[in-house]
């Protein structure tokens, strides 16, 4: 999927003609949000941009970006696959290749709380802007809105999405936004919060954004507590991966659950879909887009 011949020549354009990126972005065929069944099925790639690099046991498993773009390009191959999410980087490379032609392109915003730093829960624009992704011609921008109502920094992030959201809107763009319930654990450190009450306030605080919410979607988590929290507003939902699990049957059987729910348009995964234990990405979306149909 990326042989030599043209890994060497997306080196060589990223090193002599800067202008081949918009040049690529300019020429990229568009496609409608949804079509069909209204089914999305999206691949994520944005955690190299927040620091997130491991899988599994292996701490640098996303840090090569070779590989990772043959894992992205496998997965594109899909006819099930719509696009993918990820960095500006990313995107770019993806655009150069040709890969995002009749595809979805969602940028990602912020990416500034960079994975167990001390400020994580402050999480600034540092990657795609609102504006840029219009002017580009991408499909939309996720936003990750990560709440803890005893750090501060949760506030910062709060306001700076409600920003985003409505700008988007102002473009006609859908934002994806992300609302993950946090809490500092006895050690200190920040932990997912599980409960089905915080999920569901996360999601009434995330619907309620920006000054309109006609182009919000949700991008949620397949947790028990989850159906509770679809049922607790009307926008669109994508269910994310999360971390992998290493077991690629369980997490398949939990996202079709979820997918069941009335509000639940489809997918958004990423490591686990790309990073398979077997190694074999392309079984591993057809797996997922099975569970789609």
């Amino acid at each position: 999927m990326l042989d030599d011949e043209t890994w060497a020549r997306l080196l060589h354009t990223r090193a002599t003609d800067p202008g081949a990126v918009a040049t690529a972005w300019a020429g990229r065929r568009r496609r409608p949000l949804v079509r069909g069944d209204g089914r999305l099925f999206l691949v994520a790639a944005d955690h190299p941009a927040r620091g997130a690099l491991g899988v599994g046991a292996d701490p640098l498993a996303m840090a090569d970006r070779r590989s990772l773009l043959r894992r992205l390009l496998t997965a594109l191959r899909h006819p099930k696959v719509d696009g993918v999410l990820a960095g500006p980087d990313v995107l770019d490379e993806l655009a150069l290749l040709g890969a995002l032609d009749g595809r979805l392109a969602f940028g990602s915003l912020n990416r500034g709380g960079l994975a167990g730093s001390a400020w994580e829960l402050d999480d600034p624009l540092t990657a795609h802007d609102p504006r840029a992704i219009a002017e580009q011609g991408l499909d939309g921008g996720k936003m990750l809105l990560r709440l803890d109502l005893a750090d501060r920094d949760t506030r910062t992030t709060l306001a700076a999405c409600a920003g985003w959201v409505s700008e988007l809107a102002r473009a006609g763009l859908p934002a994806l936004v992300e609302p993950l319930p946090y809490r500092r654990g006895t050690d200190g450190d920040l932990e997912l919060d599980r409960s089905e009450p915080a999920l569901v306030r996360a999601v009434t605080v995330a619907a309620g954004l920006g000054a309109t919410s006609a182009h919000t979607w949700l991008k949620l988590p397949s947790w028990p507590g989850t159906a509770a929290a679809c049922a607790a507003s009307t926008l669109p939902v994508l269910v994310l991966g999360g971390a992998p699990t290493g077991d690629l049957a369980a997490d398949l059987a939990g996202w079709r659950a979820t997918l069941a729910l009335p509000t639940v348009r489809g997918l958004v995964v990423g490591r686990t879909l790309l990073y398979p234990s077997d190694g074999d990405v392309y079984a591993a979306v057809d797996a997922a887009a099975k569970v789609l149909s």
